[in-house]
């Protein structure tokens, strides 16, 4: 995409979701780290479903540890990979508390020292809770940047990098919101659904489906 196309690409999508946010739910930045780390290989609805009675009863990481990691596993025991989840959720926890002043640092190189905090979830705390312009490339991210021309490269730090030098200046702190819905509910992995996409003239996707399938016309009419 060339410069122009980029900057039409964002105005676009942000013109249909003039604010965009994350799907998860939290109240202040602690749930938002523990959510974003149970999301990991699992969607923002099943985490949802399992923090709610959580989070009601944990704000802090002190209640987490009062909680304790078998407490924590009945609460999230419908997501995937939570024996490994809660013990990082419970250690992260624990350096909030010893190293931290139970505080969420705001500095990348702090928040990817907790375990279970990679490098997308420290982009996602800096940039919901603390305003911060990152790009928390995921796999719908990575799939709309080569997709479309966007942003190509094989691993989320080369698309990472990418968006860094290409998202103008109007679009950064929404960027990567607009994307992960963008792929999420449009640019889908199976069959893009290009037939209603705002940004279908601007894509470099050669293999576009310009027509929704016989069962989608028949619901639609």
């Amino acid at each position: 995409m060339t410069r122009d196309q980029i900057f039409e690409f964002f105005r676009r999508l942000a013109e249909d979701n003039p604010a965009p946010e994350t799907e998860l739910e939290y109240g202040n930045a602690y749930q938002l780290v523990v959510a974003v780390a149970l999301s990991a290989q699992a969607t923002d609805v099943g985490v949802n479903k399992a923090t709610r009675r959580l989070f009601a009863q944990v704000e802090t990481p002190e209640q987490m540890l009062a909680l304790g990691e078998d407490g924590l596993k009945a609460h999230i025991k419908t997501i995937g990979l939570f024996n490994s989840k809660a013990k990082n959720v419970i250690a992260l926890s624990r350096m909030l508390v010893e190293e931290y002043g139970s505080e969420v640092p705001d500095r990348r190189e702090d928040l990817v020292r907790l375990p279970g905090v990679g490098r997308k979830t420290a982009n996602v705390v800096l940039n919901c809770w603390f305003g911060q312009e990152t790009f928390a490339v995921d796999t719908h991210i990575l799939r709309v940047g080569n997709r479309t021309g966007l942003a190509s490269g094989k691993t989320p730090e080369q698309v990472e990098a990418k968006l860094e030098k290409r998202v103008p200046a109007p679009f950064r702190l929404g960027a990567h919101h607009w994307l992960i819905l963008h792929g999420r509910y449009v640019c889908k992995a199976r069959t893009p659904e290009c037939w209603r996409c705002p940004v279908v003239d601007l894509c470099s996707f050669r293999k576009k489906v310009l027509e929704p399938p016989p069962s989608r016309r028949k619901a639609a009419g």
